[in-house]
């Protein structure tokens, strides 16, 4: 995986509007997670591409560093032997200090070698710098963006069991409602009032027969007394008695 395609998925999951995402998700329970495992992934991606990029940078910064002090000892090793080829040349040793200034000369462009060396790399150096600030900045942007999808995931857990049992509540409520007849309470009330009624028709039948009972007592007392003047005629008496004589 290239520098580039880590440093797209950084810019894409850092500039990523999560409330959007979930908002247009069927469901945001699933889509979170799946977020959370993305950025969780391309962090660690992100961490080893960055750790290359700055152990490159560090080389690079090294060889500049040595490229620097290479130019500074050769610049001092010319100096030195240009010194030493004008003191030959004042003793009156001119081939030796040709010799010297020679040397001079080879420490010269080595010198100059050297300072092209490390200012050829310091393009490469800022550039390299410039991507690791960036990869560092996605990054921590990154992270950010995972504690608020975790918070977010935990937010959404507790709405979701607070709405689960709310939905539970009301079914509960419902299953009770005195006032709706297909309830098992509304059921149980129709048939203790059904046995109410069983009961008083008992009542009242039997109040009924127990009328009845006297009544025909009363007829059986009259009949009686009929029966006991019929008798007296036939004794031969003038007249029934009446019933106020006969008291």
């Amino acid at each position: 995986m290239t520098k580039q395609s880590i440093f797209g998925r950084i810019s894409t999951l850092v500039r990523a509007n999560i409330n959007s995402l979930l908002d247009s998700a069927e469901d945001p329970q699933k889509m979170i997670d799946q977020l959370v495992r993305d950025y969780t992934n391309s962090i660690a991606d992100a961490e080893s591409a960055i750790a290359e990029t700055i152990g490159n940078l560090r080389l690079l910064e090294r060889d500049h560093e040595e490229d620097v002090q290479s130019a500074t000892e050769w610049g001092n090793k010319a100096l030195a032997a240009s010194r030493k080829a004008d003191e030959m040349r004042k003793g009156g040793d001119a081939a030796d200090a040709d010799k010297f200034d020679n040397l001079a000369k080879i420490a010269l462009q080595r010198q100059i070698s050297a300072e092209r060396e490390a200012t050829g790399a310091e393009p490469q150096i800022a550039a390299q710098t410039e991507i690791v600030d960036k990869l560092k900045s996605g990054l921590n942007g990154m992270k950010d963006k995972l504690g608020e999808l975790k918070n977010k995931r935990s937010e959404l857990l507790a709405r979701a069991k607070v709405a689960e049992a709310q939905t539970k509540v009301q079914d509960a409520v419902g299953s009770i409602n005195v006032l709706d007849p297909t309830s098992e309470l509304g059921r149980f009330e129709d048939k203790v009032r059904r046995q109410e009624a069983i009961a008083q028709g008992k009542i009242e039948l039997a109040a009924s027969s127990l009328d009845a009972q006297f009544e025909s007592l009363e007829d059986l007392g009259e009949l009686t007394e009929v029966e006991a003047r019929l008798a007296e005629l036939k004794a031969g008496s003038t007249a029934p008695r009446t019933a106020i004589e006969g008291s």
